[in-house]
């Protein structure tokens, strides 16, 4: 029986259909970089090959080994982020820095995900995490131009680049996306179970808080941000922030926000936690989740805490370059603006 299946990517009809998304990421690639020069950024580039991918729970990482000479085997991992080695740079006395590179997860697979993808990564030392609120915004005016775009789409959806992102708390969009009051239930899974349920989301027995909080953001939030205008989603909770100092004033929350666009997210971004005590902790967290729930752990990168000790107070962000490509060309599926999608 004769069954149809799509040509490569590499094939010539194919390259058709695609050299429109490919030539206006080639545009956004040199807006991006032109945008951080404007800033006075120094691009840099960190080696993919780390000793430890993340210490983030649900991530999951290519390992691989490096041989010495002697043909020693020593375990390694291709980086989820660029994170350990910017925040390294920093510490040497890099003040604004940013990397436009590959990153690889395992595991991911679907219309916005691809185990090989481009993060774009930076830092600014000495400034506050509301800096990256405004670095995110001209970013994404300056993409968007760039592609000739007067609107980010995504699956209808549509949203204008140029004009203020709206700031948005998470307990603000539980109360108004969930009818969720999320700070009185702050580490209270029956609490937080009850009005999830209360508003139609499936809790399983085993569902931590953190999965609860994880699905109300999926189920209920995500699909309304980003609508008309990008959104910032600010003060996440201190638990759902790893890599995150806590707020001064209400050390409940975060100094951690993501950025959306038509219903998609397209950052991370962090008031960057310095207390290396404290990341040590968190990470040993997050292995313990990892273990219980995957059966594996990943080493914790001690020259990274060791560098945390001595970084200057910072705020940092990434954002997923295939992501912003696909809502200024409207294309449906991340392997549409990639040049070489993994087979």
């Amino acid at each position: 029986m004769n069954q149809s299946r799509e040509s490569p990517w590499w094939s010539p009809d194919r390259r058709r259909d695609r050299q429109p998304f490919l030539q206006a990421r080639t545009k956004i690639t040199r807006a991006v970089r032109h945008w951080f020069d404007g800033q006075r950024f120094t691009e840099v580039e960190t080696a993919a090959l780390q000793v430890s991918p993340g210490n983030e729970a649900h991530l999951h990482a290519f390992a691989t080994q490096a041989l010495t000479t002697d043909g020693q085997a020593r375990p390694m991992y291709l980086h989820t982020s660029p994170e350990f080695a910017c925040k390294k740079l920093l510490a040497s006395g890099e003040t604004e820095i940013f990397t436009l590179g590959k990153v690889w997860r395992n595991r991911e697979r679907g219309p916005l995900h691809h185990p090989e993808f481009t993060m774009l990564e930076w830092y600014r030392a000495h400034q506050p995490y509301q800096a990256m609120m405004a670095d995110c915004a001209g970013l994404l005016a300056a993409a968007a131009e760039a592609a000739e775009a007067d609107r980010l789409r995504y699956h209808g959806r549509e949203a204008d680049p140029f004009a203020e992102p709206e700031r948005l708390t998470v307990a603000e969009a539980f109360e108004r996306y969930a009818d969720i009051g999320l700070l009185a239930v702050l580490n209270d899974r029956a609490a937080l179970a009850e009005q999830a349920r209360n508003g139609g989301i499936r809790v399983a027995p085993d569902d931590t808080w953190a999965d609860i909080f994880s699905r109300v953001i999926v189920e209920k939030v995500e699909p309304n941000l980003g609508r008309g205008r990008a959104t910032i989603l600010y003060e996440y909770p201190h638990s759902e922030a790893a890599l995150a100092r806590p707020k001064a004033s209400d050390r409940r929350v975060a100094e951690r926000f993501e950025l959306y666009a038509c219903g998609v997210e397209l950052a991370n971004c962090f008031g960057e936690l310095t207390d290396a005590v404290e990341q040590r902790r968190r990470f040993e967290v997050e292995m313990d989740e990892k273990e219980e729930l995957y059966g594996e752990r990943y080493p914790i990168d001690d020259d990274f805490l060791a560098a945390l000790a001595k970084m200057p107070p910072a705020s940092g962000g990434a954002l997923g370059f295939d992501r912003l490509v696909m809502l200024c060309t409207d294309a449906a599926r991340i392997d549409q603006v990639l040049w070489t999608p993994v087979a």
